[in-house]
């Protein structure tokens, strides 16, 4: 499993486990908000059928009609099974057609009462919040991956739109030689002035930052991680006890002062 799944994945368990309390708490809205019931027969005598809102739909049990609206922040999935649950994250959903929504449902922690989203700006892409029954769980993502909001996954910051990769990760890479006419470089290995356990690769000119773990160190020689005692300089661990990258930084490394490699 991808490292930039693993944070998804664990917010996702939560609206899983309030499944059933979600599709209880869907009936008592359309009783709550007296959602009319639908007149005329059923395609098929059981099923669950779009209406013309994103997030409301025809359930007919034994032939019998009725109009739905899923909890605020989910939408009908036409595509689901029988036995799934009908509603679901947006990502998920093509809203074609029935874009209309009931309106939102917000609470002090959540815009939605349902959802996936970024905490902070542009320099601060690693957090979110899922929110869930109008609940907000605030979720971290693994060290120097940002949060996606088109795909609810942690990824790389130079893969989020609305994140900015440099001011992110406090480092900016260098011109590469392509910028000079001198052959095409993609990859290029840096490793953090301030940190022997950490070092930057830059992918077509955007940073990406690695952490070679507990007693290892970047050997810039090999371009690899290594022992900490086989590379110069950091046989004393100078690992920081107070970690900024990949949270936003106020002094952006400048790539300039660090060797190019290639690979």
């Amino acid at each position: 499993m991808k490292q930039s799944q693993v944070l998804a994945i664990a917010g996702l368990f939560i609206v899983q486990a309030f499944g059933v309390d979600v599709y209880r708490r869907q009936t008592n809205f359309n009783q709550n908000y007296n959602v009319p019931q639908r007149s005329g027969s059923c395609p098929e005598k059981d099923g669950r059928y779009p209406t013309g809102t994103c997030d409301g739909y025809i359930e007919c049990k034994d032939g019998v009609p009725e109009e739905k609206v899923c909890p605020d922040g989910l939408l009908f999935n036409p595509a689901t099974g029988p036995q799934a649950f009908p509603c679901q994250y947006p990502i998920d959903v093509d809203c074609t057609g029935r874009e209309q929504t009931q309106p939102a449902q917000p609470t002090d922690d959540c815009p939605h009462q349902y959802g996936y989203f970024r905490l902070g700006d542009a320099t601060t892409c690693g957090q979110f919040k899922n929110c869930v029954e109008g609940r907000g769980f605030v979720f971290d993502c693994p060290e120097g991956l940002a949060f996606n909001g088109d795909s609810y996954r942690c990824d790389w910051p130079d893969q989020v739109p609305t994140c900015d990769a440099e001011g992110f990760l406090g480092f900016t890479c260098p011109p590469d030689a392509r910028a000079f006419g001198l052959g095409q470089e993609e990859f290029r290995f840096f490793r953090s002035p301030n940190d022997c356990q950490r070092y930057f690769v830059c992918v077509n000119n955007r940073p990406r930052m690695y952490n070679c773990g507990e007693g290892q160190a970047f050997n810039d020689l090999i371009n690899s991680c290594d022992g900490v005692e086989n590379v110069t300089g950091c046989a004393v661990p100078q690992y920081s006890t107070k970690n900024d990258f990949g949270k936003g930084s106020s002094n952006a490394i400048q790539g300039n002062s660090f060797r190019n490699y290639r690979i």
